[in-house]
């Protein structure tokens, strides 16, 4: 598929996309038209998968045209069942196929019902019942709970919902979604386009679930610098999974993908996502929970991890987690208003020895005192775990105006006597209301990063002795000089300008006290 194709495609789905949009809010009808995406993407996988089965069978029966009430029938159904479950994770009967609901639903045929909402919340269910008991029984838990087809936002009336639903469904019935093609991302980049546009309609609420494109990809170079193959990587504020998805697309392998997430709605996001850009459900570890309170990969450790947490969150700092692996050894713990550095600590604790950990923060966490001070001192003086230091442009997030840093993190430097602090805050282009990175901002940013360059007003190479020398305080103008000087000023020129100007005003008091004297009325001079 060519890139001119890709567009269509993308711009094809944001056009159905609103045709869901009504009077709904964009994280509202977004779950809608991804689910329905998504249910697509399933069917057509399902679709070829039995096609194929059927074929090296030597049958040259299509899947659709089983008929499942037959003995005959209900053979082929238990065979390619049970195929598809330990295959795929899931199974669809060819009735439950998107093809052949989108077709009833839109159908004129006399005798034939157009009535379809029960039966595709039905089918809806049943995906996710067709994994109970398997593997993949987690994976696919839940994955359409937030999908209402009965919901008077779709409209007032049974009828008026179908009548939505159908015309939803025949739109995307007749896009080629080319699964059989071997570059099976198209779908992916497209889900991912979508998932782009909601997020920027959606204010505040998209930094919940999605990260800019171009501030994954700097996070996703930071992390692979050096590296073809990744054993795994994590995001334990993962979103909807993008910047997962992200750091796979700089390396040419990623064994397995881990992640949580707070929110269920986002999290059910995240799993559609790496389903949709064919990450194997044997491969991807989505948990669900408050990853401070409660994580769920506590003995796990990863060769590269990225995150985007909520920034300056609120957490309990509950004093029986300084006897917790992730934060005893600090000897302080992130205070409750603020938890940057519980982030920081929970992340380090997860990192391998030979890996590469890259995350968002507020530029505050560059130099608060207190608590967080005594933490990044910590983890400066006495594990020399900081590697570099990233300013970035302000607004350039979604939801949030303030300025961002990047902080990385490895356990095994290869620079172990100093930081790299890079201030890349100037550089960006300003489109509608929002900045954003170019791709030259970014590749400058990286290959600063790679070779540890020194660019005036742009990068430094701080020792750990001057960083000691400056209280371990982070903020980057203390070690990145951006001042620019200003053009001398000539007093004396000046001074002569302002004698012309005040002969000129002269001159036109006089005029005009002769325009009031030929008037005959009172000059203001």
């Amino acid at each position: 598929m060519s890139e001119d194709q890709k567009k269509q495609l993308e711009q094809q789905l944001w056009n159905i996309a609103n045709t869901l949009r009504g009077k709904m809010d964009a994280d509202e009808f977004r779950d809608y038209i991804l689910g329905f995406i998504f249910y697509k993407y399933l069917a057509e996988k399902m679709d070829i998968y039995a096609n194929t089965m059927l074929k090296e069978g030597g049958d040259k029966l299509k899947f659709e045209e089983i008929d499942e009430s037959t003995p005959e029938g209900k053979e082929y159904i238990e065979a390619i069942s049970h195929e598809a479950l330990e295959t795929l994770g899931y199974f669809l009967k060819p009735s439950e196929l998107f093809s052949q609901i989108a077709k009833r639903g839109n159908s004129d045929e006399e005798g034939v019902s157009n009535f379809i909402i029960e039966d595709l919340q039905k089918i809806l269910t049943n995906i996710q019942l067709s994994t109970m008991g398997t593997e993949s029984e987690e994976d696919f838990d839940n994955l359409f709970e937030d999908m209402d087809l009965n919901s008077t936002k779709l409209g007032k009336t049974p009828e008026a919902r179908n009548e939505v639903i159908s015309k939803v469904l025949s739109h995307l019935d007749k896009i080629d979604f080319e699964l059989e093609s071997t570059d099976s991302d198209i779908l992916g980049d497209a889900y991912e386009y979508l998932i782009g546009q909601f997020a920027s309609g959606a204010g505040k609420k998209a930094g919940e679930f999605y990260t800019p494109q171009a501030v994954s990809s700097v996070l996703a170079k930071l992390v692979t610098t050096g590296k073809t193959r990744l054993k795994s990587v994590y995001d334990p504020t993962c979103g909807s999974g993008s910047l997962l998805l992200r750091v796979a697309k700089e390396v040419k392998q990623v064994n397995n993908f881990y992640g949580q997430e707070l929110n269920r709605t986002t999290y059910n996001l995240a799993r559609m996502n790496m389903i949709l850009h064919d990450v194997h459900y044997r491969k991807f570890d989505i948990k669900q929970d408050d990853v401070l309170e409660h994580p769920q990969h506590i003995d796990e450790r990863f060769e590269a991890i990225v995150a985007n947490p909520p920034f300056s969150a609120k957490w309990s700092a509950n004093a029986l987690f300084t006897s917790d692996d992730r934060f005893s050894q600090y000897g302080k713990l992130a205070p409750k208003s603020k938890a940057d550095y519980a982030f920081v600590q929970h992340m380090i604790h997860h990192l391998a020895e030979n890996g590469t950990m890259a995350i968002v923060l507020p530029h505050g966490a560059l130099f608060r005192g207190g608590a967080e001070g005594h933490i990044r001192q910590y983890l400066i003086e006495d594990r020399n775990y900081l590697d570099a230091v990233i300013g970035l442009p302000a607004n350039i997030f979604y939801g949030t105006s303030i300025p961002t840093c990047i902080m990385v993190f490895k356990k095994c430097k290869e620079n172990p006597d100093n930081i790299l602090f890079i201030d890349a805050s100037e550089h960006y282009e300003k489109v509608k209301t929002q900045n954003q990175l170019r791709d030259k901002d970014i590749d400058k940013i990286i290959s600063t990063y790679q070779e540890r360059t020194e660019i005036d007003k742009y990068s430094y190479v701080a020792s750990l002795d001057e960083v000691a020398e400056n209280d371990y305080n982070l903020n980057i103008p203390r070690y990145v000089d951006t001042f620019e000087e200003e053009d001398p000023i000539d007093i004396d020129a000046v001074a002569e300008e302002l004698v012309l100007t005040d002969k000129e005003m002269e001159a036109i008091d006089k005029e005009i006290a002769g325009f009031c004297n030929e008037l005959g009325i009172k000059s203001p001079f």
